[in-house]
């Protein structure tokens, strides 16, 4: 095993819980266990076949003389009953202990797998809102669910199986050593060199459909998004076709690479086989030369049952070890969103929780995605009283939104501050920052849930405060619609809200950012969707509340600012112009 692969191999472990770390310790003694039975149960086939073709010269033998007095057998004939029985029970009890331990792999397989999903999903949820925007959901997606399934099937599960293959493997061997010296030698050098060689031959072909189904499983993933994620337009452009070849495109090679990988781990146990059989029969032909009549056949059945035991051991270490190769690219991919760092707020709790009393200051804010980039904003300074209400207008792509996600911290400033009662929001404090703010966007994301559990969005069902989402859903304007519904607050909306209009869904983003009571709220063209009555009510109803509300609009309508104490206007290249409501009148 390359260095590398053992690196991976070594994160995984870190990862791993101290309960894990223990259970694998355990499935390593429950292995030797088996593997000490499978010598037990291989070595018990001589005697029981000596007996039943000679049992006197058994009942002769000093090792046997503790069962006949313990079983006051008088006649050699007495002994093959309870030798048979013990044979049997050794067998039936080395099959129980393989079986336990098929189990206890599998079991544990999948426990690692959950722990390494869960894992990723949480890490992934804390991630900066700048990463999220950075890279395809897609990415994430696959790796949460297939290539977890990959680690777990092509990773852990190989592993442990190999490592009960390798210490059967040497058991067997030993047995057979003891039966048969020099059978037992050509038999673990004859097979152990063809299956070397087997593995060199096939162990790039093996990355390459590794790589292949890493990359491929993305796509695949992706074309489904797109395709059912636009479906609407799929449909009225006549695209289904195009969304097909991109799927089939994807999918057809992804099944290839992996049916090419599952023939290589599979096909050689055929070959190994017919050797085998082939080696035995060769054998049993010159040992019969001697004339030595039935006194063999109790060393062949013991090598015919070794060889039974020995080459399924051999196939599946070297299927374990190829279909281990063959998962490497995914489960690197997988690693490294398990490798995502933590933020080091979510494990601070001496931090005090931040106050707004006075004022939100941005100052001399500048912003550009990266350094290739031109300047979204630049040079803008703003001070926002508390219980204002301020209104962002511009052309599109003059940063509007960008700066609402500067205040919202979603997005870190390329040089500048943001403060609040002249404390600077940093990454250590953000999240007490965040507690105070509500967002409303243009397009509001419903889950496929109950009305009251997306008003009241990320809050376990039984600790909704049900008054409180009637008194938000009122705020909203929707209220009165809700109540007309058969279901009232318990309608589900289906998948992204499917089932209502574009006004119902934003009224229900409304809703949300007021059931939070959070301090500062901030819309961004969250009323786009509505009608300009409904809009009318709406922003009456918000102006109307508690005066140390701080608001934010981004509005589609300039008669949705009328009532804003300031308006910014970012029209000019980025920079900040503080204009009245009058004056942007008398403009259009």
């Amino acid at each position: 095993m390359i260095l590398k692969e053992r690196k991976l191999l070594k994160s995984l472990w870190t990862f791993q819980t101290d309960c894990r770390k223990k259970q694998f310790w355990l499935l390593l003694v429950l292995t030797i266990l088996s593997a000490m039975l499978e010598v037990v149960s291989l070595g018990a086939v001589l005697p029981f076949l000596g007996i039943l073709i000679d049992p006197e010269k058994m009942y002769s033998m000093q090792e046997v003389q503790p069962l006949i007095q313990f079983a006051n057998i008088t006649n050699p004939i007495e002994l093959i009953l309870p030798v048979t029985i013990i044979f049997i029970v050794v067998v039936l009890i080395a099959a129980a202990v393989r079986l336990i331990l098929l189990y206890a792999i599998i079991k544990f397989s999948f426990a690692v797998g959950a722990d390494l999903s869960i894992g990723i999903y949480r890490r992934t949820l804390y991630q900066n809102y700048s990463v999220h925007v950075s890279r395809n959901s897609s990415e994430v997606i696959n790796g949460i669910i297939t290539k977890t399934s990959t680690v777990i099937h092509g990773v852990v599960s190989p592993i442990l199986t190999l490592m009960a293959s390798v210490v059967l493997i040497f058991g067997i061997t030993t047995a057979l050593f003891f039966i048969n010296t020099e059978v037992a030698l050509s038999a673990f050098f004859g097979f152990g060199f063809l299956y070397l060689s087997i593995i060199l031959y096939t162990k790039k072909r093996l990355k390459k459909n590794g790589e292949c189904i890493a990359e491929e499983s993305t796509r695949v993933i992706k074309s489904l998004q797109e395709g059912l994620g636009g479906i609407r337009d799929v449909i009225i452009d006549s695209n289904q076709e195009f969304y097909c070849r991109l799927y089939r495109e994807s999918d057809l090679p992804l099944r290839q690479a992996s049916g090419d990988n599952q023939f290589i781990s599979s096909s050689p146990r055929y070959l190994m086989e017919a050797v085998g059989m082939s080696l035995i029969a060769i054998l049993a032909y010159f040992m019969t030369q001697d004339n030595k009549g039935f006194e063999v056949i109790p060393i062949l059945g013991a090598l015919a049952l070794g060889a039974q035991r020995l080459l399924p051991a051999l196939q599946q270490a070297y299927s374990s070890y190829s279909t281990f190769i063959g998962s490497i690219p995914s489960f690197k991919d997988a690693m490294k969103l398990l490798m995502q760092p933590l933020p080091k707020v979510n494990d601070n709790q001496n931090i005090d929780h931040i106050k707004f009393d006075k004022s939100l200051h941005l100052k001399n804010i500048e912003f550009r995605h990266s350094d290739s980039l031109p300047y979204v904003l630049k040079g803008i300074d703003i001070k926002i009283k508390k219980g204002s209400c301020v209104g962002f207008i511009g052309v599109t792509g003059s940063g509007k939104s960008t700066l609402l996600d500067i205040v919202m911290r979603l997005l870190t400033p390329t040089s500048g501050k943001l403060l609040v009662d002249s404390l600077i929001i940093n990454k250590d404090n953000e999240k007490f920052w965040q507690e105070h703010i509500s967002h409303v966007p243009q397009t509001v994301y419903l889950s496929d849930a109950t009305i009251e559990e997306n008003i009241a969005f990320g809050i376990s069902k039984k600790l909704i405060d049900h008054d409180r989402v009637r008194s938000a859903a009122k705020k909203a304007q929707i209220s009165n619609l809700i109540d007309g519904w058969k279901n009232g607050y318990e309608t589900t909306v289906g998948e992204r809200g499917i089932k209502l209009s574009g006004g119902q869904r934003q009224r229900i983003g409304i809703a949300r950012a007021l059931y939070k009571q959070s301090t500062v709220l901030i819309f961004d063209e969250a009323t786009s969707a509505l009608d300009s009555q409904t809009e009318k009510k709406i922003m009456n109803t918000i102006n109307s509340l508690d005066n140390e509300l701080t608001i934010l609009i981004i509005a589609h309508r300039v008669t949705t600012l009328k009532d804003c104490d300031q308006i910014i206007d970012l029209s000019d290249h980025g920079n900040a112009v503080v204009k009245k409501y009058d004056d942007i009148i008398n403009d259009i």
